[in-house]
């Protein structure tokens, strides 16, 4: 019976990376929901009940998968923890050549956003091509304990 479990959760561990690099639909265009951190909450609740705060600088990174097609930024809106639009990062559609990438930089000093802000990023092509992958780098290196992570940008339906 532990063989057979130990065999089983071989199988899966070896399986797991094939399904996480399962390709993407080719797209014409899609929006992109990207989570942001300005700032994490943090250690305990102070006098007042309010956790400590630590800003963290933000590079949101889209990038073009695809080899052998542009494609255009038509809008990256940046939105706060309470879902208000505070800017418009592409005041006019961006080329991104194939493979390229397009750079969003939140500064350290910035906290408007919060610890919910979030990116929606519109892209299209010309032709259905391999979608961009959309990171977010947060990093914060003030601090005595330095403080870097990653976010993934999802497809979302329905948005403007």
């Amino acid at each position: 019976m532990i063989a057979r479990l130990l065999l089983i959760v071989t199988v899966l561990a070896l399986a797991a990376p094939a399904w996480a690099q399962e390709p993407f639909a080719l797209s014409r265009g899609q929006t992109v929901y990207v989570p942001v951190y300005s700032e994490i909450l943090h250690g305990d609740l102070d006098r007042q009940g309010k956790p400590s705060r630590q800003p963290l600088s933000a590079l949101v990174s889209v990038r073009n998968t695809d080899s052998r097609s542009a494609l255009r930024v038509l809008s990256a809106r940046y939105y706060d923890s309470n879902g208000k639009m505070l800017r418009d990062f592409v005041s006019a559609p961006r080329v991104v050549p194939p493979l390229g990438a397009l750079d969003l930089f939140i500064e350290r000093r910035e906290s408007e956003g919060g610890s919910g802000a979030s990116f929606l990023i519109k892209w299209q092509a010309d032709a259905p091509i391999n979608p961009p992958f959309v990171e977010a780098v947060h990093i914060d290196l003030h601090s005595l304990r330095p403080l870097s992570f990653t976010t993934f940008g999802r497809p979302v339906v329905g948005q403007e």
